[in-house]
């Protein structure tokens, strides 16, 4: 008999005889195109199964239980807008019902407990609502913009334990706990949020393109002091969703939403935008741009001034002379770095080759491109401490030292210069060119992650968990950091976090390795995930696709050693590690003394026999 976790959605018709004995065809068609035009096509989306269907209802099987609560939302709010087009006395209801919980596999068909817990919570929930369990609720909470009220333990029909139940809050909700705080807001400040501008240009592969636009307007608009923006990292979260502008500047806490696309074409650019009142829905100010890729920056500074003249928003010289300077004058350049950093995000050694050779033709295009030194910078940093490529500690140096000359506040740098004094054991100025970056940016991707690495090897795991936990809610693709946080709350003692952590850190890497199933980065963390998750099947065969990919990556090599440590495969493990230890440094010698992924080997002969020939210099 075959067991799984799943994630499974119970949705039925209220009151579906009495509509069906007041107008039975009405009511049929109306159902089943329901079901064809909304239910079929969001429960796929959404990367889920209609595994049956009952004449007033349907159950569903997802893998990500963040999927079926997204999935069951966007049910709940299509419906509501297909009743306003018909009399109430016509309106479909429908009630749904989430539960995360082991189910028994036969064939297409799912049974046991996971499955009528779903369909209990489902009766409990009102027309038009969702009902979850308190494991659904404790999974997302931290990760979907949803409230959640607690409508206390249920005992439900032949369960022996009575369920923890939870009404999801569709009107309005607080701010997701995974996304980090937002800034307290002057009553004298005009709210806006930029969402994820649409890459129309036909080709998924400009996508980075679109993001960097995005991200530069919020940037230009962050440094105006009459201006709050909501931060990158929680307007990213509607990426490719279906939005309704007035929901998310609820959401969000603002009055005014700018939405755009952008479609690339050869030398050419088109960017559409439109600033959007939320306390009307009215169009405040809305233009297009035909330009030629070459006027890139014109056009995100006349954005950048559209929205401050219509907001009448007062303009310091200060802030006039920032919005003004471009990070380079030379597009092609601007278009290699962004290349660059969508490619260095992907983290594993043939990515971070690719996102060297990008900012490097940044810097032959315009030699004063700081941003692009601290990307080398960073690419040579990666190279040497997780991939044992030869690389030169003074160069790393050289490199950000040069990308500080040309612009001495930038945060990028900093981070990066902290990086290399921290591999040359300079650590007290290591320290403070990490902090003093996350002082230019907080909100800074690199200086949290690498920052929480540095207190990881010193095991310092409080520091570690707080800079991994922000550097996740910056990049909603981040499966790394969840991951090593699953290891540092384990060594804290934290059960319950180091859960929830592994299943974000696997979601995630899912999602990734379906995008790029050539990247072992994904595959790598992800059997890390289902080891922490205790779905030892899978994390198996997870470690062998990661070595099929990268047979010759040490890093891939260290990571899937501590899978098997984890599945307490321990010869396979030291094997892997054999290979591994001798190649590395005093500096990720004390990375592997520090984690706990390799406790369950600790002990072992051939592990011990491995620590004294690599020299106890190394390890003190």
């Amino acid at each position: 008999m075959e067991r799984k976790l799943a994630a499974i959605l119970a949705a039925d018709v209220v009151g579906y005889s009495a509509l069906m004995a007041a107008d039975e065809a009405g009511t049929f068609a109306r159902l089943r195109a329901d079901r064809r035009e909304l239910f079929g096509p969001e429960i796929k989306k959404h990367h889920g199964r209609i595994f049956k269907l009952m004449g007033d209802g349907l159950l569903a099987e997802f893998g990500s239980v963040v999927d079926a609560v997204e999935c069951a939302v966007t049910l709940q709010r299509g419906m509501a807008e297909r009743n306003a087009s018909v009399p109430e006395s016509k309106h479909i209801e429908v009630r749904i019902g989430i539960n995360l919980g082991e189910v028994i596999v036969e064939g297409e068909d799912r049974y046991g407990d996971g499955v009528n817990v779903a369909a209990r919570l489902q009766q409990l929930a009102e027309p038009g609502g969702i009902c979850v369990s308190g494991k659904v609720s404790k999974e997302v909470e931290k990760k979907l913009a949803f409230g959640f009220e607690p409508m206390g333990e249920h005992q439900m029909k032949n369960i022996a334990e009575p369920i923890a139940c939870y009404r999801v809050i569709l009107q309005s909700s607080p701010p997701s706990k995974l996304e980090w705080p937002v800034a307290p807001k002057s009553p004298n400040k005009a709210t806006i949020a930029v969402l994820p501008f649409i890459n129309m240009s036909g080709d998924p592969e400009q996508e980075y393109f679109s993001d960097g636009i995005t991200e530069d307007i919020i940037t230009d608009l962050s440094k105006i002091s009459g201006l709050h923006v909501a931060a990158r990292n929680t307007v990213f979260t509607y990426k490719s969703k279906p939005i309704k502008v007035q929901q998310v500047a609820q959401e969000l806490g603002v009055r005014f939403v700018l939405e755009g696309s952008v479609r690339k074409a050869g030398s050419r650019v088109r960017v559409t935008g439109q600033l959007i009142d939320s306390k009307d829905g009215g169009h405040v100010w809305a233009d297009r741009y035909d330009r030629e890729l070459t006027d890139i920056f014109a056009i995100q500074d006349e954005i950048t001034h559209a929205i401050v003249d219509q907001l009448k928003v007062k303009l310091l010289p200060e802030e006039k002379k920032a919005i003004a300077t471009a990070p380079t004058k030379n597009v092609e350049a601007y278009t290699y770095y962004l290349r660059g950093r969508q490619f260095i995000y992907m983290c594993s050694k043939s990515y971070v080759l690719l996102a060297q050779r990008m900012f490097a033709k940044a810097v032959e295009l315009d030699p004063d491109y700081a941003r692009a030194y601290a990307g080398i910078a960073d690419c040579d940093s990666m190279l040497h401490s997780w991939h044992n490529v030869d690389v030169s500690i003074d160069g790393i140096l050289a490199t950000s030292a040069k990308a500080l000359a040309l612009d001495p506040e930038l945060a990028e740098a900093h981070a990066s210069r902290g990086v290399a004094l921290q591999f040359v054991g300079s650590y007290e100025e290591a320290t403070a060119e990490f902090e003093y970056a996350l002082t230019l940016d907080p909100d800074l991707y690199e200086a949290n992650y690498f920052y929480a690495r540095f207190f990881f090897e010193r095991g310092d795991f409080e520091k570690a968990a707080k800079l991994f936990e922000r550097a996740a809610q910056i990049r909603s693709d981040d499966y790394r950091s969840p991951l090593l946080l699953s290891a540092v709350y384990r060594s804290l003692g934290r059960e319950a976090d180091r859960e929830r952590s592994a299943r974000l850190g696997l979601e995630r890497a899912e999602r990734e390795l379906n995008l790029h199933p050539e990247n072992s980065g994904p595959a790598q963390f992800g059997a890390l995930a289902l080891a922490h998750l205790g779905e030892h099947d899978r994390a198996r065969d997870w470690a062998a696709r990661t070595l099929a990919i990268d047979p010759d990556d040490l890093l891939a090599k260290y990571n899937i050693a501590c899978v098997y440590s984890q599945l307490g495969d321990l010869e396979m493990a030291i094997e892997l590690l054999e290979q591994v230890l001798p190649h590395r440094s005093r500096e990720q010698i004390r990375w592997f003394m520090n984690d706990s992924d390799l406790n369950p080997i600790r002990s072992h002969p051939r592990y011990q026999k491995l620590l004294e020939a690599i020299g106890d210099q190394q390890v003190t």
